[in-house]
């Protein structure tokens, strides 16, 4: 009897699965031990058949979203245009000639074109480059204007008759001490010569040396007194008072010029604001051509005529641009790879893509060169002036696709 019972126990502590241990199993469920100890190599727990089984449930049916019908038509929409009202004003200013033709610029309300604010009072205007003497050109200018080189007056008519201009900018290379050093008489001679043939507004360019520039536009400044020329350029290493009195004796305008630099443009207006009225200002920011600094070119000027509308009273004069900086970009003349070509065609754009950047800007006159180059601009400043919608199909009538 002490042998079964000891085979019974260890039986039992032995783990195995014995009917009695199933029994108990399936009537209590769960076996909680305390202090409990167990040391085995191995351990094997056995669960018979006739244990239950988790049911198994069937995953749910995907249900597959409806079809939505494709859009046949955009969704409409009403657009209300941001109107802003802004406290500054551009100031206007007058370039003419007495018994001939005129022209405003200036007197924005609202930054360039934004006609939904306020209409643009004066559209921008173009001035076509001339100079005293054979100076060398790109090809692609060359060919339009080799019949009138070295001669001022003759260039003048050509590039008001046949190009359009709406005013004639003189560059006086001529005087320039390094170059010929003409006297300011001879540069007078010349100024008569191109007055003679031509009744728009003049620009009278000098050759860049402080001092001899302020001695020919004095002569040029008594001479044509009332003629209400525009004086390119006054800066700061001039004599600023010097200057500004005999534009202000002649009623001539000053075109106030800085090297990108606002703070310096403002300085340069105060110092001219003790002898000249604004009406008497024009301000040239410099221009940075396509490829050489046309972003900043751009943010520059932009900022300028922000600060005008929100009030900045030294900023606030019209703005001039030396478009024709555009052709001092190789890219605008070398020659380069096929894909380039032509030449003709390329550097036109150059000077178009420059001068239209710098148009949405606020620039008010535009100094350029190349016939085509100005067409295409004042053909853009007549349909933004015109405030008529443009031709959806024909804007995508260069592309083409191929699938």
């Amino acid at each position: 009897m002490a042998e079964k019972k000891k085979e019974k126990d260890e039986t039992v502590l032995g783990l195995k699965l014995n009917s009695r241990l199933l029994e108990l199993l399936a009537k209590l469920q769960e076996v909680e031990l305390e202090d409990f100890e167990l040391e085995a190599g191995e351990l094997e727990i056995w669960f018979q058949p006739g244990a239950v089984a988790a049911p198994v449930v069937a995953p749910p049916k995907a249900v597959s979203p409806p079809v939505k019908a494709k859009p046949t038509q955009i969704l409409e929409a009403e657009f209300v245009p941001p109107v802003e009202t802004y406290p500054g004003r551009v100031v206007e200013v007058k370039l003419g000639r007495r018994g001939g033709k005129s022209v405003v610029i200036g007197g924005e309300t609202a930054p360039a074109f934004y006609t939904f604010e306020k209409p643009t009072p004066h559209p921008p205007v173009i001035s076509l480059d001339v100079f005293d003497m054979e100076v060398p050109l790109a090809k692609a200018v060359k060919m339009h204007v080799k019949d009138v080189l070295g001669d001022p007056a003759a260039w003048a008519k050509l590039a008001v008759d046949k190009f359009g201009a709406d005013l004639v900018t003189i560059h006086l290379i001529s005087v320039d001490p390094l170059v010929k050093d003409a006297s300011p008489r001879e540069a007078v001679k010349t100024v008569e010569a191109v007055t003679q043939a031509v009744d728009v507004p003049l620009i009278i360019g000098g050759c860049g040396d402080p001092v001899k520039d302020a001695d020919v536009f004095q002569e040029v400044c008594e001479t044509f007194a009332g003629e209400r020329f525009l004086i390119s350029s006054v800066t700061r290493d001039m004599d600023v008072e010097r200057c500004a009195k005999f534009i202000k004796k002649g009623g001539q305008v000053a075109l106030a010029f800085t090297p990108m630099d606002l703070n310096l443009a403002r300085e340069l207006n105060r110092r001219l604001y003790d002898f000249l009225p604004k009406e008497d200002i024009v301000m040239d920011l410099t221009t940075a051509a396509l490829g050489y600094g046309l972003d900043y070119a751009f943010t520059n000027m932009e900022r300028a005529r922000l600060a005008a509308l929100m009030g900045d009273p030294e900023l606030a004069h019209p703005m001039s641009s030396g478009t024709t900086n555009a052709w001092a970009a190789r890219e605008a003349w070398m020659k380069m790879a096929p894909e380039w070509e032509p030449r003709e065609l390329r550097g036109p754009l150059w000077e178009v893509v420059t001068a239209l950047t710098l148009l949405l800007a606020g620039v008010d006159l535009f100094m350029m060169m190349h016939p085509a180059a100005v067409k295409t601009v004042k053909d853009v400043i007549a349909q933004l002036m015109g405030g008529k919608s443009g031709n959806a199909e024909r804007l995508v009538e260069w592309v083409a696709a191929k699938v």
